[in-house]
């Protein structure tokens, strides 16, 4: 895993939700949990259009970029983003999860995470499986990995 600019001494990150998902109180919990871990962040708020998250995310060369989805349409959003950031040769290893409720099953329907894993994402911490526990290990793990203390 090398992204980000290396010209800071914390880590970076872009949080943001899909484009259809108008939700903002899990963006502002994942700001406040990923600054506690010691990034700096940069929050795009709710329905981000894929082309600004594309944008921002060639500009500020991110450690890592966090997909947060509650609408349960982020499975259809994410493998569309997902694809438009891998094309650029700049973000392909770039670590980017997806977390939330991924679909409109709810925690006992269908899991999505081999199908996003296999479209490009890094991590996936679907509704149910995975935890703010998991999550944090690997916010540490992505600092470590950079180079920078988190």
């Amino acid at each position: 895993m090398t992204a980000g600019n290396h010209t800071h001494d914390r880590p970076t990150a872009i949080v943001s939700t899909v484009a259809s998902d108008s939700h903002t109180w899990n963006l502002v919990y994942l700001q406040l949990l990923l600054e506690e871990h010691g990034y700096a962040v940069t929050n795009l708020g709710a329905c981000t259009p894929d082309d600004l998250l594309v944008r921002e995310s060639r500009d500020r060369r991110p450690d890592v970029v966090v997909i947060s989805t509650v609408n349960g349409h982020g499975h259809q959003d994410g493998r569309r983003v997902i694809s438009a950031l891998r094309g650029f040769p700049e973000l392909s290893t770039t670590p980017v999860v997806i977390g939330g409720k991924l679909g409109v099953t709810g925690g006992e329907g269908h899991r999505y995470g081999d199908e996003l894993l296999a479209a490009g994402f890094t991590r996936v911490y679907e509704e149910g499986v995975a935890g703010p526990a998991e999550f944090s290990g690997f916010l540490s793990e992505v600092a470590t990995m950079q180079g920078v203390p988190a």
